[in-house]
This record gives C-alpha cells, structure tokens and sequence, in this order.
C-alpha cells in the first residue's frame, strides 16, 4: 500500500530550550520511562519544553502488541520496588500541579499491576499534597477488583482510552475489548465513590465511519465518561496500521463542538492532540463541586 503523505498541518517543532533539558535531565536521571519517548508522542517537545511529563510505570515493555503502538512488546523486567518514590521525587523537583501517570500492560503480573500503581499514586501524594493526579490506566483484563485497588488511591481523574471505534477494535487492539473498556471507565468512577473525573479517548484515520464516531462518544457518555480527547492517528513504522485518512483541523474542531453538545465536560480534539495533551487544562475538584452543588440544588428540600 502507498503510504500516505502527511499534511502541513502534522508538522511537529523540534525538541528545544532549557526547560526541555531539565526535564530530560530529571526523567533519565531517575532511570524512569515517558510515554512521550515510548509512545514517539508529536508533543514531546512542546509539552517537555513546558515543564510537564507522562510518566510510564512498571517499565517500557509491553505484554501486549496492539496495532497502532509504538511501545515495545515482549516480556517485562520485574516492578521495580524504588520506582514509586522516584517517579514522585520527580514531581516534586519539577514543581508540577497536575501530573499524568500511565503503564505499559503487565499480564504476567498476578495483580496486572495494580498494587504497583495504588502504591505509586499514595507516594505521589505523600510528596506532592497539592499535585492533582491523572492515571491512565489499562484494563486489568476487566477485573473489578484490580480496578478497585487503584481507584482507592485516590487520584483525581480515572483515564482508560477506547481509541477505537467498536467495529475496529479488534484489528487495533491485541487483547482489549470495546465493551470491556466501556466496563472499566464506569467500575473506576463507581468504586471511587463518584468523585472522580472520568476520561477517555479516540484516535481518527484508522477508517472509522462518522456513525461509528457519533456512537462511541455516546456509549462513553452513557458510561459516566466526561473528558474525551480526539487526534490524529500516526503510523509508528511499516509493521503498525496504516493511515487510512488524514482528518482535518476543522473537522476535529467540528468533533470537539459536537461532543460538547452531546455532554462531555471537556474536549481536547485535535490532529496532534494525545491522551494527555494539555491535561491540566481540565479541573477535576471544580466539575466535582459543580457536580454536588447541581445535585443539592435538584434534591427535595
């Protein structure tokens, strides 16, 4: 198949400034993994250059080979025990207040990983009291109880992207499941008591009809999901999908209007635009006042 020819509108700036280095500096310093660098993230060099990082935990290898991921597959290192207390010494040194924490998968791990990630979100808040947390977590394979473990930590906002329609999800992704990640993004808000932000996410280009875009952003609101981001899938080398289309900015921008009149709380909906892109633009503690305050307002007297 002829590959495709990206768009003006892809172009990326290269990595740059002193902010970029210090973040570089304290990411390899602390021997800890970004799924900016493993995910080949367009955003690296803007979001670093802001001072800001995903974090990756329980290493860079993946148990699972989906289609569109840059990520490694194979089999994984053990956990590494320090990793918890590094990655939120890293917070701290980085002064952020809003910090984003994924993982690869880890089906060899009994748990999945889930006791790894509660004790890594209890640390980070230990050490950073002020720092909002969004996880994006994996699906646990669906297993309420895992799902529970880390939703009791406490973060703010519980992230799990469906990244593709229902038609497509088993070209795209290896193990997961539509319905079954429509499940996880409804346990995690229930489990947490309902005061938590749920996200998720789409990519466009893998040759989604609009029906099937329409449909999936009301099954996500259909189960409590109320931050959604859309963007541009990007090939990570010849053995990934190909690009099927790509969406243009005001059509993106077409999405974000229509999903805000559907719903959603908030949109980040863009060609370049990734799970974690500008993440702390959301406030997950005002939604949730606003949220009460509504709900007192509609009760009996």
């Amino acid at each position: 198949m002829k590959t495709r020819q990206k768009p003006d509108w892809l172009k990326i700036k290269l990595p740059t400034g002193s902010n970029y280095r210090q973040v570089k500096r304290i990411v390899e310093g602390h021997h800890l993994h970004t799924i900016c660098s493993s995910g080949k993230c367009p955003n690296m060099g803007e979001c670093w250059g802001a001072g800001t990082a995903t974090f990756m935990i329980l290493g860079d290898i993946c148990t699972r080979s989906c289609k569109f991921c840059a990520t490694l597959s194979g089999k994984p290192l053990p956990p590494d025990a320090d990793e918890p207390a590094k990655v939120a010494e890293s917070i701290r040194l980085m002064g952020l207040k809003h910090v984003v924490i994924t993982s690869v998968d880890r089906d060899d791990l009994l748990d999945g990983g889930a006791g790894h990630w509660a004790k890594t979100i209890r640390e980070i808040k230990t050490v950073n009291p002020h720092t909002t947390v969004e996880v994006l977590i994996p699906d646990f394979d669906g297993n309420a109880e895992l799902v529970a473990l880390v939703a009791a930590a406490q973060p703010e906002i519980v992230s799990h992207n469906l990244e593709t329609v229902e038609r497509l999800t088993p070209l795209v992704r290896s193990r997961a499941q539509y319905r079954r990640s429509l499940g996880v993004l409804k346990k995690a808000k229930a489990m947490a008591g309902g005061m938590v932000a749920s996200k998720s996410g789409l990519m466009l280009g893998l040759g989604e009809r609009d029906d099937e875009v329409e449909r999936a952003l009301a099954d996500l609101l259909e189960h409590d999901v109320m931050v959604l981001t859309l963007g541009q899938y990007l090939r990570p080398s010849p053995r990934h999908l190909p690009v099927v289309e790509y969406v243009a900015p005001d059509k993106f921008e077409a999405w974000k209007q229509w999903a805000l009149a559907q719903g959603f709380r908030h949109v980040a909906s863009g060609p370049l635009v990734r799970s974690s892109y500008h993440a702390g633009d959301f406030r997950p503690e005002q939604d949730i006042i606003e949220a009460i305050e509504r709900e007192v307002a509609g009760s009996p007297g």
